[in-house]
């Protein structure tokens, strides 16, 4: 579990708008109970709504390329939150678990079924942290906060994987 009450630095006074939206995913990482629940809810949506508006055959691509567009766009913003928070990992930084759950729904059929399996899956591996999950956390500001969740999606893709070629 990241150690998101470590305090690292003095919050700051000032907070960097874009980068608070992006960070908190439009503010998803402020509810409560799990902000991180509500991130990869977050994945889900934007995963649901492109299974309901494109040909199913483009559905895979789209879904890696939001990943990665998230993900280019999540590093500097979670460093700029971290930063200012003050805080190494800070739990209301939820744009990594969004761009977690799109890795692990990117070969998803578009039905809600496989795609509960794919959220839970992540989720389990989200919290987890199996290795190398740990060590990629450790990475410096964004990057780390980022990439253990990219990490936790390819576990739940590798794991869905194997469900859905088994059934």
């Amino acid at each position: 579990m990241p150690n998101s009450t470590r305090q690292i630095r003095p919050p700051a006074e000032k907070k960097t708008l874009w980068a608070w939206t992006v960070g908190t995913f439009f503010g998803a990482g402020l509810l409560k109970p799990g902000p991180g629940t509500y991130g990869s809810a977050a994945g889900l949506v934007i995963w649901l709504t492109l299974a309901q508006t494109l040909h199913p055959a483009h559905l895979t691509r789209a879904t890696i390329i939001a990943a990665i567009i998230v993900t280019l766009i999540g590093i500097p913003a979670a460093t700029i939150v971290a930063r200012e928070s003050g805080l190494e990992d800070p739990g209301h930084v939820v744009i990594d678990e969004v761009a977690g759950q799109l890795v692990a729904l990117a070969i998803c059929p578009p039905d809600w079924a496989h795609a509960i399996i794919a959220f839970l899956l992540f989720r389990l591996f989200d919290i987890l942290k199996p290795p190398p999950i740990g060590q990629i956390e450790r990475l410096p500001e964004g990057t780390g906060i980022m990439l253990d969740d990219i990490g936790a999606g390819l576990y739940a893709l590798a794991v869905f994987s194997l469900i859905h070629l088994r059934y």
